[in-house]
């Protein structure tokens, strides 16, 4: 195939898109910040490990990312066993944590500087999607670089697309858990308001999933939510560093986002009810418990 990868950061989301990476047939090197994790991976996939960022770099052409937020970006990418200091001329480094805009233009200065090409690639589709191979993929940078690298991308997305200049994949993402947050609040609103009401929700939602009101949120957590199950996807403590990132890029755009604020605040609420770790649908037990 050509490309070597190495991937960075093995959580919930990076195993198993370096797994299928390397089920695809390319060359993988890992690097995970908790040793343990790396071990498993390579004991599962039959890859390579890396002690460090930068000897993970030196072993690949493509390095891959997926950390925390924007300061684990940082710390993998930059000082003398960073990334940047195992990468060569014409190598790409596809970034798919979701982190600021900001972040993201920063590190694609640094890149410019090697010779190296940078794109910003937060996904959708969580941990179901992620194990699949069926994320979803919001690309900032240039054209020549998401060409070269779409192959290794299709391993673990069913679609990706290039946005615009580095930074529009963030960009985008941030419009995506947007858009989530107030699905989701809906969602919870009409399954306490028809519980209250002395409706069979599963009847009810079996009906409003066939017509304007169906989500993939509907689709795939009112189940869940209706059985007091909150432990089957993204973290609400994740989903607040994406809404603070949302709210702090619509400071500097001049956009007024109402609706995000006022749910960010009801997911604190579940943060200090000790649901951090729950699940975003969670949301509905502020209203019910």
């Amino acid at each position: 195939m050509g490309q070597k990868i190495a991937f960075v950061g093995l959580g919930v989301m990076g195993y198993p898109m370096a797994g299928h990476c390397k089920k695809a047939g390319y060359e993988v090197t890992v690097f995970n910040r908790t040793t343990e994790k790396a071990n498993a991976w390579v004991k599962q996939y039959s890859g390579d490990m890396a002690s460090t960022p930068k000897l993970a770099a030196q072993q690949a052409n493509v390095v891959l990312l997926c950390v925390g937020n924007d300061d684990d970006l940082r710390s993998v990418m930059l000082g003398e066993n960073g990334v940047l200091a195992g990468v060569n001329s014409g190598d790409i480094i596809v970034d798919h944590t979701t982190a600021s805009a900001e972040v993201a233009r920063e590190m694609a200065v640094l890149c410019a500087e090697l010779g190296v090409g940078f794109l910003d690639a937060p996904v959708s589709g969580g941990q179901a999607g992620a194990e699949n191979g069926q994320l979803t993929v919001m690309l900032g940078g240039q054209q020549t670089h998401y060409n070269s690298v779409e192959p290794v991308i299709s391993c673990y997305a069913k679609f990706s697309q290039l946005l615009g200049d580095v930074g529009s994949g963030q960009l985008a993402k941030m419009m995506n858990q947007i858009c989530i947050a107030g699905t989701v609040q809906g969602l919870a609103e009409a399954i306490s308001f028809g519980e209250n009401a002395g409706l069979d929700c599963h009847a009810v939602i079996d009906v409003i999933s066939k017509g304007a009101a169906q989500s993939w949120q509907m689709e795939n957590r009112f189940e869940t939510m209706l059985a007091g199950k909150f432990d089957f996807g993204f973290a609400v403590d994740w989903m607040r560093k994406d809404l603070d990132i949302a709210l702090n890029e619509a400071k500097r755009n001049g956009s007024t986002l109402p609706l995000t604020a006022l749910i960010d605040q009801f997911y604190a609420d579940v943060q200090k009810k000790g649901g951090g770790r729950w699940d975003t649908s969670s949301l509905l037990t502020r209203l019910k418990y």
